[in-house]
């Protein structure tokens, strides 16, 4: 590894020591850069890497909220605006009881090199909560996300920092937290929240932007194996949003996904999850936080309780699409014993270092990074923004048009960069790589500060 690479990774591990999350994607991101920052002194000379590494700005701030009861609450509030160089920040909010600040600022990391291969002019930003969503009321989630943009809207803007939703956050909230910046900004600035309402200035596809967009990156890694999606069994983890859109799309183009899991275990339907009612009712599972034993009691097949997966021998793609670190080294080394061939990750770093390590040793298996394959969500957020910034409404179809010529492209330029630096089809190297290049070019040009 490059010496000034390693410099920077040690003082990172020694700064924030106390922030795992973002430590392993600073070191999973920078442990490709070797051949990059070798052809490039003057990166080392302008201390580049130190500077990429650290936010330009985080806030904290509090959440204070009162319940059906009464009651009053306060919560803890971030927003990570973490590199600027190539536009606006932008990046999801999100609601969990598990959010801190190693989260936040790693997901904000990971969406700078997002945002950079969409090849759109936004920057990588991200924000959230510890505030858990489950079991609230509607009008409790209101006054949460009123006063959570009240404590953030100074700082926002669709020039400046242009919100999402992520997890735990839906067009429900992005409501409520447009309406009070509209509120109190007393302006009608739409471009400052992606993921609304159709009726005041969303985009189309949205909700399934993120699936859709890993499916059409998937095709393509098919492509290059020369292997096809048609008749492809597929495994996903989670059964919000995104693995919704997985769903859907798979169907769409002759695939079959047949295992979900959620928190409370996983499904294995044979026939596949591929009729309208059943990806319907992957949306009622989501609204009503069921877990995925309703899916087993209403169409009949297997269920088993807190577990993701077992042998996993009848398919042939593994999509992680929940959260972060749920695929560890035991369960790398059950895909690779079964059949097991593509290792798709589609949520924010969804393996273990040690897994991903391990997977990647496998000449057998080809695995695609999430900062590539689920860019397709922020993609479309990023058409959202150009709609509004347009006073215009595209169909679906150019929507999908739009998402499935990105995928292509961030799946291209990936490939293309790990061949440029030797590393063969490495999908990891070269998405880090072909990220970074556009981030750095950007900041070497606009000077040190």
């Amino acid at each position: 590894m490059n010496t000034y690479i390693e410099s920077v990774l040690k003082g990172v591990s020694i700064r924030h020591s106390s922030q795992p999350e973002f430590v392993q994607a600073v070191h999973e991101v920078l442990s490709s850069l070797s051949p990059v920052v070798d052809a490039h002194p003057e990166y080392e000379k302008a201390d580049l890497l130190n500077r990429i590494v650290e936010p330009e700005r985080m806030f904290t701030f509090r959440v204070v909220w009162m319940d059906d009861q009464g009651q009053y609450h306060t919560n803890r509030g971030w927003r990570c605006q973490f590199n600027g160089a190539i536009g606006p920040y932008k990046g999801g909010i999100r609601f969990q009881p598990n959010v801190n600040e190693s989260i936040i600022k790693f997901l904000g990391f990971e969406q700078t090199f997002k945002n950079s291969l969409t090849g759109l002019p936004i920057g990588g930003g991200k924000g959230g909560s510890d505030f858990d969503p489950a079991g609230k009321s509607d009008a409790e989630i209101m006054r949460f996300c009123q006063s959570f943009v009240s404590a953030l809207y100074r700082y926002i803007g669709p020039d400046v920092d242009v919100p999402a939703g992520d997890m735990g956050v839906g067009g429900r909230e992005i409501g409520y937290m447009y309406g009070q910046y509209r509120r109190l900004k007393g302006a009608w600035e739409n471009g400052v929240f992606t993921g609304k309402g159709l009726s005041y200035g969303g985009s189309l596809i949205r909700p399934e932007a993120t699936g859709y967009g890993a499916m059409y990156y998937l095709e393509q890694v098919l492509r290059h194996q020369g292997d096809t999606i048609e008749g492809k069994r597929i495994g996903v983890t989670g059964y919000g949003n995104v693995a919704w859109g997985i769903v859907k799309k798979a169907a769409e183009l002759g695939a079959v996904c047949c295992y979900i899991s959620g928190s409370d275990g996983y499904i294995h339907d044979p026939d596949g999850i591929n009729t309208p009612e059943k990806i319907d009712y992957m949306l009622e599972m989501r609204e009503k936080h069921t877990g995925v034993k309703a899916y087993a009691e209403k169409f009949g097949c297997e269920y088993v309780p807190g577990a993701k997966f077992a042998g996993v021998d009848d398919i042939d793609v593994y999509m992680p699409a929940a959260t972060q670190n749920e695929i560890n080294l035991e369960d790398a080394k059950k895909l690779a014993a079964s059949n097991v061939r593509y290792y798709i990750e589609v949520s924010n770093m969804p393996t273990t270092a040690e897994a991903v390590e391990y997977l990647r040793s496998r000449e057998d298996i080809v695995v695609a990074p999430s900062k590539a394959v689920n860019a397709g969500g922020v993609g479309v957020s990023a058409l959202e923004m150009a709609q509004n910034s347009e006073r215009l409404v595209w169909t679906a179809e150019e929507v999908d048009a739009h998402l499935r010529s990105m995928m292509i492209n961030i799946h291209n330029v990936s490939a293309e960069a790990a061949e440029e630096y030797g590393l063969g089809y490495d999908l990891i190297s070269g998405a880090n790589i072909a990220g970074f290049k556009k981030v750095a070019t950007a900041m070497m040009e606009q000077g040190i500060f």
